[in-house]
């Protein structure tokens, strides 16, 4: 007699903030990989979120120069920029300003958003002005999107004269990851069980990004099952395929990603400049790189999953 195949439970093992850990059992054997594998990648790459997609600094023209008086350049504005946890309720582009003079701290704080838009870390430190001449004026541009979208895909888009284009990081997870066990049921000894943990930008909850995945796929599982699905389904807008994943990575400069100054220095003594770079690594060979310690290998493989790439199946 052929065995049916019972659905599973999910259980939520914690939730703490912007953290939660969540397990689903029991699973036949093999699918706590294949489910969690494919939640991982839907979650990392198709969610929707809001990002920063464009600046505009009074007196600047291109973002290989310095502000006078303004400790930080334009590439260090925009690396701290990327930083910024919005979430824009609107479908519509929305414009965001701030205008700072006199020594101190910029923060995220003293940016003017439009009621449809929130800012969920005020505290993030945006630049430094160094004396009572500085003055310090821009205007973000912040749109909605999914995955992560870097500038050179977005080439035919239309920017205001003196906006500088950012890479868009959309995906309101910071950090995903899974493991898989093995349970029981009566006599079966062999099942799966799945445990999802994910940390996110508190623009949306660990649970709700589970589910907004979930119902990606099954939208997707629909299709093939020659089922109507209702809505417009998953937008084009994003990193999907394999080679615009590819691609992408090979636009990213390590210097780019927030890595600490050690972690950096080492890639680039080893003549790992890009992320594509590092993905092209097995996870022996990133382990050996000279003067590369366990700290770093962590440091490299959280900020992988948090921009979305997967080093498990780059480095086989």
């Amino acid at each position: 007699m052929i065995q049916n195949i019972h659905l599973p439970e999910i259980k939520t093992i914690k939730e703490t903030g912007n953290q939660g850990s969540y397990s689903v059992e029991p699973l036949y054997p093999g699918y706590g990989m294949t489910l969690g594998n494919s939640l991982r990648r839907v979650i990392l790459s198709s969610l929707p979120g809001s990002a920063v997609t464009a600046v505009k600094i009074d007196g600047v023209t291109h973002e290989f120069t310095t502000i006078p008086h303004v400790k930080e350049d334009i590439v260090e504005i925009i690396l701290n920029l990327k930083q910024l946890t919005v979430k824009s309720h609107s479908e519509e582009e929305q414009y965001l300003y701030l205008s700072a003079s006199g020594e101190g701290k910029v923060t995220a704080r003293d940016i003017k958003a439009p009621s449809q838009v929130e800012i969920l870390n005020p505290d993030l430190e945006i630049a430094t002005l160094g004396n009572a001449k500085a003055k310090f004026e821009m205007e973000i541009k912040v749109e909605q999107g999914r995955g992560y979208v870097p500038v050179d895909k977005r080439e035919g888009e239309k920017l205001q004269v003196g906006m500088i284009a950012i890479d868009a990081i959309y995906t309101p997870v910071k950090k995903v990851r899974y493991t898989v066990e093995s349970t029981r049921v009566g006599q079966m000894t062999d099942l799966d069980k799945l445990i999802i943990e994910l940390e996110t930008d508190g623009t949306i909850s660990p649970k709700e990004a589970i589910v907004q995945a979930s119902e990606i796929l099954v939208n997707h599982f629909l299709v093939l099952a020659g089922k109507e699905v209702k809505g417009q389904g998953m937008v084009t807008e994003g990193v999907k395929p394999e080679k615009s994943a590819e691609d992408a990575a090979s636009k990213i400069l390590v210097e780019e990603v927030n890595l600490s100054p050690r972690t950096t220095n080492a890639l680039l003594n080893n003549d790992i400049k890009t992320i594509a770079d590092v993905l092209n690594l097995t996870d022996e060979e990133l382990k050996s790189l000279k003067g590369f310690g366990n700290k770093a290998y962590q440091e490299v493989r959280e900020k992988l999953d948090e921009l979305g790439f997967n080093f498990e199946v780059a480095g086989e």
